[in-house]
C-alpha cells in the first residue's frame, strides 16, 4: 500500500520516496523498495561505508571508478528483486534518469550507464530519450531542435538512444518524425509521439499505438508472445475516466493547504480531473 504524505510516498518497506515510484507502482500493479530509489546521497553513503571499512585497500576514492561502478553494482542488484508478488525475477529493469540532459547532478549517473551497456552487452540495454517538442502557438510549427541538441549533448556522452519518444501538445506531423530521424539517427519507426491526452491513463495505449512493445521486444531480444497484450479492460478503464462526470466533495485537512505541492500526492491519489471543481478548505 502507498500512503501519500506531503508530495512523499511511502513505500510497503517505509521507505521514502518522490511521485514517480508512486506512479510505476500504480500503472504496473507491482511493490517497490526503498533499493529501487537510488539517489546521490545514497550512493555516496555506501561509498564513504566501504571506505572506512578498507574495502578499497587505501586507494583513493574518485568519481570513477568507485562512484560509477557502485552506480552498476547498485542497479545490477535491485533488477534481481522480485516487484510483483511472486518470487520470480523481473525479466526487464527501467531506469529512469530524471532531469535534463547536461545538469550536473545527473552527470555520473549517465556516466555509469555508459559503462552499463558494455557490461551488460547491447542486446541487454536499450536507451529511451524523452524529449520536448514545442509548438509555436502562432504558427502551429512543431520544433525539433531541442530533441536534436538533447540527443547530440547526450552522443557526446557515449549514449545513442535507440528510441526518441517525443513529449508534445500536438500529435507529431510525419516530417517532424522524419526530421528527427535523420537528424539523430533513429529510425523512422522510433521517433514515437507522446502528446497530450484527455487522462493519463491513455499514454499507454497511444505508446501501443506506435508498436512500443514490438520495439522493445525486438532491442531486447525478447521472446514477443503470439498473443499481443490484451489492452481491453485497461481502455475502458481510461476512458471511464473521460466519462466520470460525478460530483464529490473532499476536504484535506493539513497545515500547508495554501500550497498545493504540498498535497499533490493527496490530489493524484483522488484523482482530481481538470474539469472538476476543487478547493482547499482552512
Amino acid at each position: 500500500m502507498i500512503l501519500p504524505i506531503a508530495k512523499v510516498f511511502v513505500l510497503k518497506d517505509g521507505g521514502e520516496s518522490d511521485l514517480d515510484l508512486g506512479n510505476y507502482e500504480r500503472f504496473l500493479s507491482i511493490q517497490l523498495t526503498s533499493d529501487h530509489n537510488i539517489t546521490t546521497g545514497k550512493i555516496y553513503r555506501e561509498v564513504i561505508a566501504r571506505e572506512r571499512r578498507g574495502d578499497y585497500l587505501g586507494k583513493t576514492v574518485q568519481i570513477i571508478p568507485h562512484i560509477s561502478n557502485e552506480i552498476q553494482d547498485w542497479i545490477e542488484r535491485v533488477s534481481h528483486i522480485p516487484v510483483d508478488g511472486s518470487d520470480l525475477e523481473p525479466d526487464v529493469c527501467l531506469i529512469e534518469v530524471g532531469g535534463t540532459v547536461g545538469d550536473i547532478e545527473s552527470m555520473v549517473f549517465l556516466e555509469a550507464l555508459r559503462q552499463f551497456q558494455f557490461r551488460v552487452g547491447s542486446d541487454n540495454f536499450c536507451l529511451m530519450f524523452v524529449s520536448l517538442v514545442p509548438v509555436l502557438g502562432s504558427v502551429g510549427e512543431q520544433k525539433t531542435k531541442p530533441t536534436q541538441h538533447g540527443v547530440k549533448e547526450l552522443r557526446s556522452l557515449g549514449l545513442s538512444p535507440k528510441v526518441i519518444l517525443c513529449r508534445s501538445s500536438e500529435k507529431l506531423e510525419s516530417k517532424t518524425c522524419e526530421k528527427i530521424s535523420g537528424f539523430c539517427h533513429v529510425p523512422h519507426d522510433c521517433v514515437l509521439s507522446v502528446n497530450d491526452v484527455n487522462n493519463i491513463y491513455h499514454v499507454p495505449l497511444l505508446l501501443m499505438q506506435q508498436n512500443l512493445h514490438e520495439i522493445v521486444s525486438r532491442e531486447l531480444k525478447l521472446i514477443y508472445p503470439e498473443n499481443p497484450p490484451n489492452m481491453i479492460d485497461w481502455s475502458k478503464m481510461a476512458h471511464d475516466v473521460d466519462n466520470f462526470n460525478e460530483q464529490v466533495k473532499i476536504v484535506i485537512v493539513g497545515k500547508y493547504t495554501g500550497l498545493q505541492d504540498s498535497y499533490l500526492s493527496v490530489i493524484k491519489a483522488v484523482k482530481v480531473s481538470e474539469h472538476k471543481q476543487y478547493r482547499f478548505l482552512e
